[in-house]
């Protein structure tokens, strides 16, 4: 029988929760599990409540679990909290929640501060003692931990490493000396796998990187900011500029201006920031410039939960500027998909001259997702969809038209100050040389030269992921970060005899017509399982394929899905 360990560690802003979660993660990566974290926390810098939850497995999970294995209390609030919902072990520190315990509950007391005093010479590495103690109820060994904190530490003094190593194993001693027979059993890995424990920000980050990105501009919101913050950290590394614009509206001009000079270029925000980006994003679809736009959602409207999540923007950046213009819409599943959606997202930008939007969340961006490997192929640096050398050759000197009428829609580019031709851009209706017209015949035909672009878009769309592949009966219908949630979902309504399926869309639009195979939308039920209130993937799937989806599990509370929340309610459907 596999395991799969559900940690919970919950306490105030400020008290080190993801440095403890961080410790425990790496460790368990290194014993060859899996390991995905999600944190819920408050929008505030010191106080309140919050928590990050681990899961540990030997198997690939990509979704928070329902349950609560091992519940780690650094204040006396989160027992009160998160206690009565613990279905195992609640470790707490006995010098800070003295007395008056609810009884009832396996409670286990390791004074955190206390040994890490005596063994390290600080209660500040409390943090180091409670990773040790969760790591030997978990039935894991040390070893790893004394690396990871070896690693952590290396910076300061060797007697500041085996401070942090000595309060470890007075953590992981004291566990075994007193609880022995609390430990859980069948916990093991294959130490020596190589994988990477990254959050979704840094996976946009790499792939972009990896797309050879030259330019990102951003105006800090949470939760776009890793992405930004990660970037900037290596500019030197990579060759790169990232600027932070004084606001928004600055941000997506700057990364057009990046853009339309023959940079590869990306902005990123949260749905506020992008509000103020609509008329920039008009900008883009009328002078044909490429960008690339990451949006990390949050719940809304105006501030919203700023630390919480939702995927509640999707018809906003479908319809996102004013006008008719084509665009596309990517939300990856989780931090490989991330990675390698930019690289496509870069290309599409470019190969039809048009806005491509990346939507991520708060649950994806800032979860750690353990990842085998993130297939970034060997990028084409160069820019997509510009005039090659031999035809400009050719052409009569000054004879090039910006907005040449082409079937495709796509008008080859140059890039400014190409010698003996002149590049107009203009955002009021133009000729195809870029000239002002007021003409209603020229006006037709330049929106439907820049819609044009769609079919080809909707042509280049990742089909979902569909399983099993027209053989059940019941199809749960996602896009984005639900991909774990669906997939651990339907094993669990397998498991009680359903003949489920899920629908998973990374490619959410343009959307092809047979995006869902006739053979499943005729015959099986379809439920969407959505992180919003109105179930707008249902609504963009009905007005894009015309398939209907018979019910919609709904949640916009701020937090993600379990898995085994969405099966419960799946049943309740029935």
């Amino acid at each position: 029988m596999g395991c799969d360990i559900a940690i919970r560690i919950g306490g105030q802003a400020g008290q080190g929760l993801n440095v403890l979660s961080g410790l425990i993660g790496k460790s368990c990566l290194r014993e060859g599990l899996w390991v995905f974290a999600f944190h819920d926390v408050m929008s505030r810098i010191r106080g309140g409540h919050n928590f990050s939850q681990l899961r540990i497995s030997d198997t690939e999970r990509q979704a928070p679990s329902g349950r609560v294995d091992i519940l780690v209390c650094l204040d006396k609030n989160t027992l009160e909290l998160h206690g009565a919902e613990t279905d195992g072990l609640i470790v707490y520190d006995s010098a800070q929640l003295p007395g008056g315990l609810p009884a009832g509950m396996r409670l286990l007391a390791v004074p955190l501060g206390e040994l890490a005093k005596n063994a390290g010479g600080n209660a500040k590495m409390s943090n180091a003692v409670a990773a040790g103690a969760v790591l030997a109820l978990a039935g894991l060994s040390l070893d790893r931990l004394l690396e990871v904190l070896g690693e952590m530490f290396s910076k300061k003094s060797t007697e500041v490493v085996e401070q942090n190593r000595s309060s470890a194993r007075a953590g992981y001693d004291h566990v075994l000396q007193n609880y022995a027979e609390h430990v859980l059993e069948g916990v093991s890995g294959v130490p020596g796998t190589r994988r990477m424990l990254i959050t979704g920000s840094e996976a946009f980050a790499l792939g972009a990187i990896a797309s050879g990105i030259r330019f990102y501009s951003a105006y800090p919101m949470s939760p776009s900011t890793g992405v930004m913050e990660y970037l900037a950290a290596r500019q030197k590394e990579y060759g790169l500029v990232v600027e932070q614009a004084e606001d928004e509206i600055a941000a997506i001009n700057m990364a057009i201006g990046a853009s339309f000079a023959g940079a590869r270029a990306m902005t990123g925000t949260s749905g506020g920031g992008l509000a103020l980006m609509v008329e920039g994003i008009s900008l883009a679809g009328m002078t044909e410039t490429p960008v690339v736009i990451l949006d990390a959602q949050r719940p809304a409207p105006a501030t919203g939960f700023p630390t919480r999540t939702e995927q509640g923007d999707l018809l906003f950046v479908v319809n996102a500027g004013h006008g008719e213009f084509a665009r596309a819409v990517f939300a990856p599943g989780g931090a490989r998909d991330a990675a390698e959606i930019v690289g496509k997202a870069f290309h599409l930008a470019e190969k039809y001259q048009t806005p491509v939007f990346v939507l991520g969340d708060q649950y994806l961006n800032d979860s750690s997702w353990t990842v085998e490997r993130i297939d970034t192929r060997e990028p084409s640096f160069a820019r997509q969809g510009m005039l090659a050398e031999d035809e400009l050759k050719r052409m009569a000197p000054y004879s090039y038209r910006r907005y040449a009428l082409t079937a495709s829609g796509v008008s080859p580019a140059i890039l400014p100050g190409t010698p003996g031709q002149v590049s107009y851009a203009d955002s009021d209706e133009h000729t195809e040389e870029g000239h002002i017209t007021e003409s209603a015949q020229i006006r037709e035909q330049m929106v439907e030269k820049r819609l044009r672009k769609l079919e080809g878009l909707r042509a280049e769309m990742p089909p979902p992921c569909v399983f099993p592949d027209g053989k059940a009966d019941l199809y749960l219908v996602g896009w984005g970060s639900t991909l774990g949630i669906l997939a651990e979902a339907t094993d669990l309504l397998r498991n009680k005899g359903m003949n489920a399926g899920y629908i998973h869309f990374t490619g959410v639009y343009p959307l092809r017509k047979d995006a869902i195979p006739d053979s499943v939308a005729q015959h099986a039920r379809l439920i969407a399982v959505e992180n919003n209130a109105r179930g707008q993937f249902a609504s963009l799937l009905k007005s894009e394929t015309g398939v209907v989806l018979r019910g919609i599990v709904g949640k916009y509370d701020g937090r993600p899905f379990t898995p085994d929340e969405v099966a419960r309610r799946v049943e309740e459907l029935k």
